[in-house]
């Protein structure tokens, strides 16, 4: 067959118009997931796109946890900002203070006629993120909890088992510090795991109102004796490297990975990581338990992060991103990302589906997370927190946390420092929110 001018201006033409008619609606989504696992939200979202031809989800990657939120905030105040955004959960209270900025999630599948149970989800995951009334605000997805790694290699050379209780890493340090090792123990976040996570471990407020659920108009209480006490101890440990500070957020990962410290604190979500790190055989337990505190239990709180929906975009739109939400909350996709990541599955089914296909079976002790997330009925102690500013206010308790190790400080004189500073942050987001 001849190709005239005539047809090829006709394909053209046709192509042109084919294009527009099946066009498909855009989707911006801003993610603060580096790495494999930025890596990982690219896949979720070629799948998604795949998966139908009505719509595109093009994820970005925004920085940290910290730069993803601002550069929200700020493309919202100059009207362009994407239409779902990576939130961590200490964001909370700062999303729901953004007056017109977001769109409930629960609101928003329903206005998009797309189905929605929240009975779907774990309640220890979901309850972080709802209004007193019960309105989930964001979707959750990175869901974490610290847990207790350690390198079974090393406990096995020392002859000894993973702690179950803080005598017990005392105990365990000091065996593993005997047997040549730089160091016992090391954490990171870690007021997310020793200020956060101990108090809910233990049944202990953070501070008043419900930890800040039942109003801004709440005041820290961590400096309490509990919580110092287990400071001081650890700060003593210290002095004959039983413990070791490496930095904030996962900066000690490689002292674990390397062999330097037997056992680390830190999130379930460096599960990745550490598997494709670490030379040796480890494992996770749970969080110990200070005996003197409480005489079991209670459970622990999340950590990660979720997704929020931003005002102002067009309803077609909106019916895009319910679609994916939908999608993005299978059993399917969650069941991969938890398996793939470490962070918890965030619906029931997920982690059925994880069972039905061994991987708790095949990686033993991966379920850690959620044992300690669904231990108990969460209490007004263990839900979790939602305090104002509170970005800031773990910056806070880092530098006087840093002056305990530094031995600068006693661990009384660290939280008082911390709870007065806080207390001034939560006062000016007070004001700013009403």
């Amino acid at each position: 067959m001849a190709f005239t001018k005539s047809t090829v201006a006709s394909a053209a033409l046709l192509s042109m118009f084919a294009g527009a008619a099946f066009a498909e609606t855009e989707v911006q989504w801003w993610h603060a997931m580096g790495g494999a696992n930025g890596e990982r939200v690219d896949k979720i979202a070629a799948d998604f796109n795949a998966s139908q031809s009505e719509y595109k989800v093009v994820p970005t990657y925004k920085g940290n946890y910290t730069e993803t939120m601002t550069a929200a905030v700020a493309a919202f105040r100059a009207k362009e900002h994407p239409h779902l955004v990576q939130v961590f959960e200490v964001g909370t209270a700062t999303m729901m203070a953004a007056k017109g900025a977001i769109y409930p999630v629960e609101q928003m599948m329903k206005d998009a006629g797309e189905p929605f149970d929240k009975s779907d989800f774990l309640p220890a995951v979901i309850s972080y993120y709802q209004t007193p009334e019960g309105e989930l605000l964001s979707m959750p997805f990175n869901s974490s909890t610290p847990v207790m790694w350690y390198n079974a290699d090393a406990l096995k050379a020392a002859g000894v088992e993973a702690p179950k209780t803080w005598d017990d890493v005392k105990t365990v340090s000091q065996a593993l510090v005997d047997n040549g090792m730089d160091c016992g123990v090391s954490f990171g976040w870690q007021s997310w795991v020793m200020v956060e996570n101990f108090s809910s471990w233990h049944n202990i407020s953070m501070g008043t109102k419900e930890n800040g659920f039942a109003g801004f108009d709440t005041e820290f209480t961590f400096n309490n004796d509990q919580v110092v006490e287990r400071l001081d101890d650890i700060a003593a440990m210290s002095k004959d490297n039983l413990f070791k500070y490496g930095g904030r957020r996962g900066d000690s990962l490689p002292m674990f990975t390397n062999g330097e410290c037997g056992m680390w604190m830190n999130s379930s979500a460096y599960y990745g990581s550490i598997k494709s790190q670490a030379e040796f055989e480890f494992g996770q337990t749970m969080l110990p338990l200070d005996t003197g505190v409480a005489s079991a239990p209670q459970n622990s709180i999340i950590g990660g992060a979720t997704l929020w929906a931003l005002a102002g975009h067009d309803s077609e739109e909106y019916k895009g991103l319910a679609q994916f939400m939908t999608y993005l909350s299978s059993a399917e996709v969650q069941a991969w990302w938890h398996q793939e990541t470490g962070y918890v599955p965030i619906t029931t089914a997920a982690y059925e589906l994880s069972k039905e296909q061994g991987f708790y079976e095949s990686n033993p002790g991966t379920d850690t997370a959620i044992q300690q997330l669904s231990l108990n009925a969460p209490t007004a102690n263990s839900r979790g927190i939602r305090f104002g500013n509170f970005v800031q206010v773990r910056d806070v308790i880092n530098e006087e946390l840093e002056g305990l190790w530094a031995g600068d400080q006693s661990a009384q004189d660290a939280m008082d420092k911390a709870v007065e500073r806080g207390n001034t942050l939560l006062r000016k987001f007070e004001r700013s929110a009403n």
